[in-house]
């Protein structure tokens, strides 16, 4: 408490700017926080205002008393007292309910909610400790009416309510913040951990100076059906650009000419073609689905019994592909074909990102994309949730995109995690700067066109060694 309090009145301060806080203390652990803080702001020689609920937890009490002797008096916390003691506040503290809070709210509780809410239109900025008072902890989809926060302080790990969907956009700013917990203490913490730049940046490959063609990755993009050919050529220029030496695209239709630097291979059937590749030279890396239409589950079935790195997305997402996958595979579904892969409906995938990554990648093997705004990474060791990207990014072409990225990643020597992680990461960062160029209507070759900026952004310029 001691550790969050003074966090939490760092924090509170800023948003204050100097003027008025105050804190509302429920009667959990999180009050005893919002206690805390207001004993450092009011030792700071800022102007506190608190309103506590009855004690729940056996510290909560000693921080109220300890309050006295820097004169701070703690009033009654009722919905009538709120809307009074916000007028003139700068800045108001959400201590009410933390990440142990099991839905629905309480009448009274809601009625507080709503005053603080009501304070927040009034212009009073509002930090939440943990997360907005009224979300469920362990769900995107919030349960009814929260607290609608400007900045949320996550102590001891990021929770799917601070991640995903309605939920998120309720907590306003994230602002992770590093508990020290006593041995036995970390059951409740996130499940998944958000690896930043510089361990993204250090599973890039790095190229020596007698690199070639042959040694960069030869990649194939198994794909593109009648009336959906530019979803194949959109993973194969995303592959071009993120570095691979080779890449071919195998399709039964026509292909459009990207950029010429893009090989294109039409078969009459694409299945006789994978059978008679047999033994034959094979790709050091492919990808296999992007508008392959009708077969495709046959069709992934010949590729993965290769064990070749695959990257499988779109048409090759097909629920009957359970247990046939390998630790070299990397399955890219969006929400939608990932409740397909399950049998589940959308929603229940939107509401626990987490929960149905991990399952996806227990029943596929392997590691897993759930695309999204963040997109969840599972793998054999856990979960990672990415950072970065664009709203903009939301348009068609940039999954296939992706995909072409991850095969080229796998072709450069990556393993399926790493490249799974480095290439959502570059991807997403490519998106950030197409949106800095091009404002809104991103398309996926505008990202594309960024992936070489994003890898130097990335890596500080280290591209190759000379």
């Amino acid at each position: 408490m001691e550790e969050v309090g003074r966090a939490v009145a760092a924090a509170a301060a800023e948003l204050a700017g100097g003027g008025p806080v105050l804190l509302l203390a429920g009667g959990g652990a999180n009050g005893g926080d919002a206690l805390v803080a207001a004993r450092f702001l009011a030792g700071g020689g800022g102007e506190v205002r608190v309103l506590a609920a009855a004690s729940r937890h056996p510290l909560t009490e000693r921080h109220r008393e300890r309050l006295a002797a820097f004169g701070v008096t703690v009033g009654d916390l009722t919905p009538q007292a709120v809307a009074r003691e916000a007028q003139g506040a700068a800045a108001l503290v959400d201590g009410l309910l933390g990440t142990g809070f099991q839905p629905p709210l309480r009448a009274e509780l809601a009625a507080v909610v709503a005053a603080v809410n009501a304070a927040r239109a009034g212009g009073v900025r509002v930090l939440a400790i943990d997360l907005p008072s009224g979300l469920d902890a362990a769900s995107a989809i919030p349960p009814g009416e929260s607290v609608q926060a400007d900045v949320t302080l996550a102590p001891a790990g990021l929770k799917p309510a601070l991640l995903f969907g309605e939920a998120a956009a309720r907590a306003g700013e994230v602002r992770p913040f590093p508990l020290t917990l006593p041995p036995g203490w970390a059951a409740g913490a996130a499940r998944a951990v958000r690896p930043d730049d510089a361990a993204v940046a250090g599973l890039l490959p790095v190229r020596r100076a007698d690199a070639h063609k042959g040694s960069a990755g030869d990649v194939w993009i198994v794909g593109g059906s009648a009336g959906m050919v530019g979803a194949a050529a959109l993973a194969g220029l995303g592959a071009l650009r993120a570095g691979a030496g080779r890449v071919t695209v195998h399709s039964e239709a026509d292909v459009p000419l990207v950029t010429p630097e893009l090989m294109v291979r039409r078969h009459a059937d694409l299945a006789e073609w994978l059978a008679q590749v047999g033994e034959g030279p094979r790709p050091d890396a492919l990808a296999l689905g992007m508008g392959l239409g009708p077969g495709a589950t046959a069709l992934a079935r010949m590729v993965l019994a290769w064990g070749l790195p695959t990257v499988l997305d779109a048409d090759a997402l097909q629920p009957e592909l359970a247990g046939a996958g390998h630790g070299r595979c990397v399955w890219t579904p969006h929400p939608g074909e990932a409740a397909r892969l399950l049998g589940v409906g959308t929603g229940e995938v939107t509401r626990d990102p987490l929960g149905v990554a991990q399952t996806l990648q227990e029943r596929f093997g392997g590691a897993v994309i759930l695309k999204g705004g963040p997109s969840v990474l599972a793998h054999p060791g856990g979960l990672w949730v990415s950072r970065g990207g664009h709203p903009g990014m939301a348009s068609a072409g940039m999954g296939d995109t992706l995909a072409g990225v991850v095969a080229a990643l796998l072709g450069q020597g990556l393993s399926a995690p790493a490249a799974a992680l480095a290439g959502v990461r570059l991807h997403a960062r490519a998106g950030e700067r197409a949106a800095a160029q091009h404002g809104y209507g991103l398309t996926a070759t505008d990202v594309s066109a960024h992936l070489g900026g994003a890898w130097l952004d990335l890596t500080g310029g280290r591209g190759g060694q000379c």
